[in-house]
């Protein structure tokens, strides 16, 4: 349990341009968002990201999947370096690796993600693509917990948009990322509060089952 004042400790992985992870740094550095964000990590040693946190003056480190014969060796060497930084919860924000059951058991509980999708709906890549070819009305992004389950583990907090007649990938997929920006730092809050967990493979939410996800929409209502 985090004490009253105490910021959370987190390490944040990313592959690219790290814009979520910029919304993060931002409500951190706010004070809106008490974490602390103790490492930037990146598979990819070119990825945007990782100058956005040296700008803000966060560690950074690389552990390049090339430099590794598979899955289970870069995921180790990953793990080893995280560990280094004692974080208690990892933050994957545009993380492109599928990880082993392996790493995902060794952080249950720790680790959340980002999806540009209402899960369950759209799980996997091209989500925008596969959500117009529908035809659906509403869009949106969840943060979940991650289980060795692709996309499939438990959703703390969703952001719905609407999708217009005349939308296209990139422009629905502009006004997903918009929300996003708001969605992650106020999951990771709800976390840095003690108010969500998971336990037995089930969110709670003040240590009551989260029967379905919260919307970001009534939280932020209701915080005004």
């Amino acid at each position: 349990m985090i004490k009253h004042n105490e910021k959370l400790p987190i390490v944040v992985l990313i592959s690219g341009r790290g814009s979520n992870l910029q919304s993060i740094i931002d409500q951190a550095a706010s004070g809106e968002l008490p974490v602390d964000i103790r490492a930037v990590i990146s598979n990819r040693p070119d990825a945007a990201g990782l100058e956005r946190a040296r700008a803000a003056g966060i560690e950074t480190a690389v552990v390049d999947h090339r430099d590794y014969p598979g899955r289970e060796t870069f995921d180790a060497a990953l793990a080893r370096c995280i560990d280094r930084y004692r974080p208690r919860v990892v933050v994957l924000a545009g993380f492109m690796r599928i990880l082993t059951p392996g790493f995902v058991r060794h952080y249950r509980g720790r680790l959340l993600n980002i999806h540009p999708s209402l899960l369950p709906a759209y799980r996997g890549l091209n989500t925008h693509q596969r959500a117009l070819a529908d035809g659906a009305r509403r869009h949106g992004a969840s943060v979940h917990f991650v289980t060795e389950e692709l996309d499939g583990g438990p959703v703390i907090l969703q952001a719905k948009v609407p999708v217009h007649p005349d939308d296209t990938p990139e422009t629905l997929a502009a006004r997903v990322l918009a929300e996003e920006h708001r969605l992650y730092p106020a999951a990771l809050r709800l976390l840095a509060e003690g108010r969500i967990r998971l336990d037995n493979g089930q969110a709670l939410l003040d240590d009551r089952p989260l029967e379905t996800p919260l919307q970001l929409d009534r939280l932020t209502a209701g915080a005004d």
